[in-house]
């Protein structure tokens, strides 16, 4: 069938933005989510905020080239019959600390026009453990010795914060857009007690002028890969788009409505307004997420490289849709508007699209920070209410699995914890390797590594995958 291509451009005069959003972490997702619900808003609603694009570590030649390109980047919306080639314009600038100076980015921060910090940093990026600012971290250990001179997210954060409150300037929002539950309240979490390290007026000035709404957000994003640079390629003329990206036509974001200033036209693009985020990210972190890390451990394990070929395994399918409605819609709670049995259907036809070649093993980056909020929560409401958790006790044994064929190739982990895993795994096999990594007490709470029953059905399923292989273990678990 011959797609149709839709092009989408924006429709606001660029040279009337300013800088009033600074966005820290810009990679793929950021381009593909949040750019685009403010692209279309000011579309709708008008407006001048324009963002400026930043890194701190890697991609500073990502952000030079889309200077190069005047700020602008395509995104491809695909499924199976129609491509939206999108172009976003909100970029009006970017900064990253070790080409402009981290000076330029404090001062950023401290501007006058500045309204929002948002953030894609992923989970490592705040640098807690157990919902606290982790104290021993490295990152906050050099910060706290060198307050001015930052390199974590939340050092950056919090020394900008303090340029603005002694420029006399009034305070701002602080926007997460990770993948976490209340991610806002973690962002808040962990910066006050950041700035109550350095000074405790500044956590005072933070805490009563700076927001941290919490937020919801969806939409499948996988990494550029040949493919989709082809895809990219062919809409733009034959050129290469290096900030360019391919995603699902889906998108959702649902954000608490709680700015400290002016709000983005967010709303206007599509976001839900609301007071409560809280029963729409459980839903989107258990049933989406949690079924995505089940197959991007299981399927690894099973040589199946993206969702959708796993999605054309019928065990592998039926297994994504019971472990949604069977064993994690059970520890949800109801949502006014929402029909579960719907949005587990949707999810499934998502994980299907044959354009996205979202690979599994791009899912399984960073699991250990990943499994709280995809998978253990539920186990432990499962377990409290003695309801049947199989498929997610093979989705951690799968993990685990995970880890130690890893290092029985000589792989490396995409994880914080990667040397510590991989030196568990290279020691320990079987049952005692189980043991080991759940009496990790950064990854699991006290009460579940002490539950007799979650470390009994995460080492039987353990065997189980080793013994018959991690299909026929799937298979083994399904309703008949």
């Amino acid at each position: 069938m011959q797609e149709t291509i839709i092009r989408a451009n924006p429709e606001f005069a660029k040279d009337e933005l300013r800088p009033r959003i600074l966005h820290i972490g810009f990679g793929g997702f950021a381009r593909a989510h949040p750019m685009v619900y403010l692209q279309e808003g000011m579309n709708k609603a008008g407006g001048d905020f324009g963002v400026v694009a930043v890194r701190l570590n890697s991609g500073m030649e990502e952000l030079t080239a889309l200077d190069e390109a005047g700020h602008d980047y395509l995104i491809a919306e695909m499924d199976a019959e129609t491509v939206t080639a999108r172009k976003i314009g909100v970029v009006t600038g970017t900064c990253h600390p070790k080409r402009d100076g981290i000076d330029t980015l404090l001062d950023l921060i401290a501007s006058e026009a500045m309204a929002v910090i948002s953030l894609t940093i992923t989970e490592k990026g705040y640098c807690v453990r157990n919902g606290h600012l982790d104290l021993e971290n490295k990152g906050i250990i050099a910060d706290l010795a060198t307050p001015e001179e930052p390199g974590t997210a939340i050092g950056v954060i919090v020394e900008g914060l303090n340029r603005r409150r002694n420029a006399g300037r009034d305070g701002l929002t602080v926007l997460s857009c990770d993948n976490q539950p209340d991610n806002g309240k973690l962002a808040r979490a962990a910066v006050l007690s950041y700035a109550h390290q350095r000074d405790g007026k500044l956590a005072d000035w933070i805490d009563a002028n700076v927001s941290f709404p919490s937020t919801m957000v969806d939409r499948v994003v996988p990494a550029l890969d040949d493919y989709g640079r082809g895809v990219l390629r062919s809409l733009n003329d034959g050129k290469d788009d290096e900030n360019g990206i391919v995603c699902e036509p889906f998108r959702q974001w649902v954000i608490e409505d709680d700015f400290a200033t002016a709000r983005p036209p967010f709303e206007e693009g599509g976001a839900m307004m609301t007071d409560d985020v809280r029963p729409f990210e459980m839903m989107k972190l258990r049933m989406l997420n949690g079924a995505h890390t089940f197959l991007a451990m299981l399927g690894s394990l099973a040589g199946l490289e993206t969702v959708s070929a796993c999605m054309e395994d019928d065990v592998f399918r039926r297994a994504a849709r019971q472990i949604m409605m069977d064993e994690q819609r059970p520890t949800l709670p109801e949502i006014e508007g929402v029909s579960f049995e719907e949005y587990a259907d949707a999810l499934i036809e998502r994980f299907a699209n044959p354009k996205l070649k979202h690979r599994t093993a791009q899912i399984a980056w960073d699991t250990s920070q990943k499994l709280p909020q995809r998978l253990l929560h539920g186990i432990e409401i499962n377990i409290r209410n003695n309801h049947p958790w199989p498929l997610l006790a093979l989705a951690v044994a799968g993990w685990i699995r995970f880890v130690k064929v890893t290092s029985e190739k000589g792989g490396k982990l995409t994880d914080p914890l990667s040397e510590e895993l991989l030196a568990e795994a290279k020691a320990y096999d079987g049952d005692q390797l189980v043991d080991r990594i759940l009496s990790n007490e950064s990854i699991f709470e006290e009460d579940l590594r002490r539950e007799p029953a979650f470390r009994s059905a995460i080492t039987g399923a353990y065997r189980y995958i080793v013994e018959k292989g991690p299909r026929a273990a799937v298979e083994a678990v399904l309703k008949a």
